[in-house]
């Protein structure tokens, strides 16, 4: 159960890392002005040769790794839910490397994920030390 957490918060920071990268390399490729042949081409082209949207690439590309990983060695009403503490890393970076501001009310709902997150995380714990109902033997026995 740790070998998956420790699996899941690295994924978490490669996709945080990522979301990041991704939003400065497209903040500097810039808006589109319409939605045309041209334009499109434009913003693709541009952000085709950005170091920065590549790298963000890269980094969802280990995030989607670490979640195959996981999905294969975990049940997904566990795993899938726990994915949701990517809002809280990607909050935590917007923060730190953006200077975005986050209002009361997103964090409340930051708080929110995280107490489900822990309902879940909590929940797989006591499935795991839940004995499996004993197959009844001998005279009797259907």
């Amino acid at each position: 159960m740790l070998k998956l957490l420790v699996i899941l918060l690295i994924g978490l920071v490669f996709e945080s890392a990522g979301v990041v990268l991704l939003k400065k390399g497209i903040t500097q490729v810039g808006e589109m002005h319409g939605v045309t042949a041209a334009e499109v081409l434009r913003v693709v082209k541009t952000g085709a040769a950005s170091p920065q949207i590549l790298l963000g690439i890269f980094f969802e590309a280990l995030f989607f790794l670490c979640l195959l990983i996981l999905m294969g060695k975990s049940d997904i009403s566990f795993l899938w839910p726990l994915t949701a503490l990517s809002f809280v890393f990607a909050t935590i970076a917007a923060i730190i490397f953006l200077g975005e501001t986050v209002s009361l009310l997103r964090w409340v709902g930051v708080i929110l994920i995280v107490i489900g997150a822990a309902f879940i995380s909590y929940s797989q714990h006591v499935k795991e030390q839940t004995p499996p109902p004993s197959q009844q033997s001998g005279p009797g026995a259907p």
